[in-house]
């Protein structure tokens, strides 16, 4: 009996890739994702939480401030301010 293969070779015939998109990624609009959430809510006026963060997108505390850290690390300005006991991040204006 001839043994099977995992993954069979492409052939020929396979198709291709469809090209990259020419656009840059500034002109492109910004996906439905829980970063573009993230972003949505730390923009608002009163900022987020820590705990809204986690609840919006179903992370755990660790991951949220990860998300954060991965936010500053991309150029945003993060403001930390106090809402009662709890801390909350806004993103900066950027005409401040």
């Amino acid at each position: 009996m001839p043994r099977k293969m995992a993954r069979e070779p492409k052939t020929a015939t396979a198709q291709t890739d469809p090209p990259a998109a020419t656009t840059t990624p500034s002109m492109r609009p910004e996906k439905n994702t829980k970063i573009a959430l993230v972003r949505t809510l730390l923009g608002r006026d009163e900022g987020a939480t820590l705990a809204e963060l986690t609840s919006a997108t179903g992370w755990l505390t660790h991951t949220a401030r990860a998300a954060l850290t991965g936010l500053k690390k991309k150029g945003a300005v993060l403001e930390k301010s106090k809402r009662g006991e709890a801390t909350c991040y806004r993103i900066a204006d950027a005409g401040q």
